[in-house]
This record gives structure tokens, C-alpha cells and sequence, in this order.
């Protein structure tokens, strides 16, 4: 086992033999094992913004099975994604990905103020799909948090139990929270704490803004010259906020957007000291050949 990964396990003692062993794979597969480092595709859009929105761009992607071979293909850390099609891709996919059963989704329709996400999936259905972890999805902000919260500390601790990683999105969002806030550093930081508070082993975040949603963080920040100034510099800050370091935080890749764009945010989360991304429409809405080519760019600049 190279030192990198040691480290990195040993910051999960409490954690049973089950658990490691999952950790290890999702840590030591692909192009980035053995780094430290991980990029995972996940695919529960089709879920979350509707089929056409998702798929339409490349329509090989309609097939669950597509997404996981992308990801293989790729050799990337692990494929994510919601039950049904977990149950499409998994009997093959299984054995040669580490996959991520996403148990919590909410959907587009409901375009309230405060979301809730749905229990759509089990520890059972995790194991008996061979799955390595499952996935959730929090609110932070949301008047619905406390639900939300109770709801994954439940779900964490009966997965730990059997054996499975833990991986949480946590995305802020709610009525108490302006649009910009969503993505402000003192939020995002704040959500990768909560996260990390909740019983996860991975978290994935939004890259952070530069901005300060929170009065009473603002004057914190001020008073301490907390850098902030640069992506990297608040990449390093979120970081920090999730137990100085000592939990895998991931950075979404965000909507589909220019192939520049993505790979300069990924240079600086490389920078800031980020562990990694979770790169979902900016590869699979493309053809499979430009997809493999653009997660080959993203991987090299982890492999720095």
C-alpha cells in the first residue's frame, strides 16, 4: 500500500475491515490509484433534470450501460449512480468499476424554495448490487434539513455496518440562502463541515465563489485574513473545513460548459489541494471519443 493511501485510511480507525477494503478500491482504481487523488462519473441526472435535458446532447447516453463503460474505459476511480440504473449496469460492471448506489434523488418538478430529497434506494439493494458505497444527496439551508439529516446519519451508520463507504453531496440550497449563496465560500466550507459532521467519507461540494453569504462569517473572515482571493485559495479553505483535511472532499464539475473553462477550475482545485472531481454532463453530453480524449486532460492534470 503506497504511503498516500495509508495516510489517507488511517484517518478512518473507526471504521470496520468492510469499509476500508471499499475505500481502498474506490482509492486504488484507475489511472489515479494509489494517489490519493480520484475523478468519479456520476450519472443521476437523468433523475434529477429530466431524460431529455440530460441525454439529448449524446443519446448513447439514454443506456445506463454506456455511462459505466465511459467510466472504465476512462479509468476513473468509480461510476455513480441511481437504482434502476444501477440495476442495469451493475451484473457486468460490477467487478471491474467501483460503483456508487445513489440512494437519495429529487427531481425537477418540484421547484419549491426548500427540497427534499427521497429515499429511492437501500443499504440492501447496495450490497446485493455489489456496490462499494452508497451515495446521498443533503440540502444545507433548506427549511427540510433536519429530515434530510436524520435521514443519512440513519442510512451512514447501517452502511458502515455492512460494510460500505459513505459518499455525501451536499449542496446548499433554500429559502435562506440567496442564488449566489448557494456557491459562497463561507457556505460551501460550511457544508463540507456539516457533511463531514454526518458520518461521510467522501464529500463532494460546488467550487466555491468568492463570495460571503453570512454577515456573522463575514466578519470572521475579515478579522482573520482568510484567503480567498483565488479558486485554489478557497478550495484550500473548504478543504480545511472538512476536519483540516483528514475527510476526501470532491468539486463538482457543474453544468455542461467550455472544455477551457473546466480544465483551468480543475488546475486550481489540483492546486488548492482538492482531492479530486466528480465530473458528470461535462463528459458524458459529449461523443464518447471527445469525452475519453477531455477525461484523459482532467486525469493528467491530477496526475501532477
Amino acid at each position: 500500500m503506497k504511503n498516500r493511501i495509508k495516510e489517507i485510511l488511517s484517518w478512518y480507525k473507526s471504521e470496520n475491515p468492510g469499509t476500508l477494503r471499499n475505500l481502498y478500491q474506490i482509492l486504488n482504481t484507475g489511472r489515479l490509484g494509489g494517489t490519493g487523488k480520484m475523478v468519479i462519473l456520476p450519472v443521476d441526472q437523468g433523475f434529477e433534470h429530466g431524460p431529455a435535458r440530460s441525454f439529448a446532447p449524446n443519446p448513447p447516453g439514454y443506456d445506463p450501460s454506456y455511462h459505466a463503460s465511459l467510466a472504465v474505459k476512462a479509468k476513473l476511480n468509480a461510476h455513480a449512480a441511481p437504482l434502476g440504473s444501477m440495476e442495469i449496469l451493475a451484473p457486468e460492471y460490477s467487478g471491474q468499476i467501483p460503483l456508487i448506489l445513489k440512494a437519495n434523488n429529487h427531481d425537477s418538478m418540484d421547484m419549491g424554495a426548500d427540497p427534499i430529497t427521497a429515499l429511492t434506494a437501500s443499504v440492501d439493494d447496495a450490497l446485493r448490487l455489489g456496490c462499494a458505497a452508497i451515495g446521498f444527496t443533503i440540502y444545507p439551508g433548506s427549511s427540510n434539513f433536519k429530515q434530510m439529516y436524520e435521514e443519512v446519519r440513519e442510512m451512514a451508520l447501517e452502511a458502515k455496518m455492512a460494510g460500505l463507504a459513505v459518499v455525501v453531496w451536499s449542496y446548499p440550497r433554500g429559502s435562506s440562502l440567496s442564488k449566489e449563496g448557494e456557491t459562497a465560500v463561507d457556505i460551501v466550507a460550511y457544508a463540507a463541515q456539516i457533511a463531514a459532521q454526518l458520518g461521510a467519507h467522501i464529500i463532494k461540494v460546488k467550487p466555491p465563489s468568492g463570495r460571503i453569504e453570512l454577515e456573522a462569517a463575514k466578519k470572521v473572515y475579515d478579522k482573520y485574513n482568510i484567503p480567498i482571493r483565488t479558486l485554489a485559495d478557497r478550495v484550500r479553505h473548504v478543504i480545511q473545513s472538512a476536519f483540516n483535511g483528514k475527510r476526501i472532499v470532491i468539486f463538482s464539475g457543474g453544468p455542461a460548459k467550455g472544455k477551457k473553462e473546466v480544465l483551468e477550475e480543475i488546475s486550481q482545485i489540483n492546486e488548492g489541494g482538492g482531492f479530486g472531481s466528480i465530473i458528470g454532463r461535462n463528459s458524458f453530453q459529449r461523443p464518447e471519443e471527445d469525452a475519453l480524449a477531455f477525461l484523459k486532460e482532467i486525469l493528467d492534470v491530477y496526475s501532477k
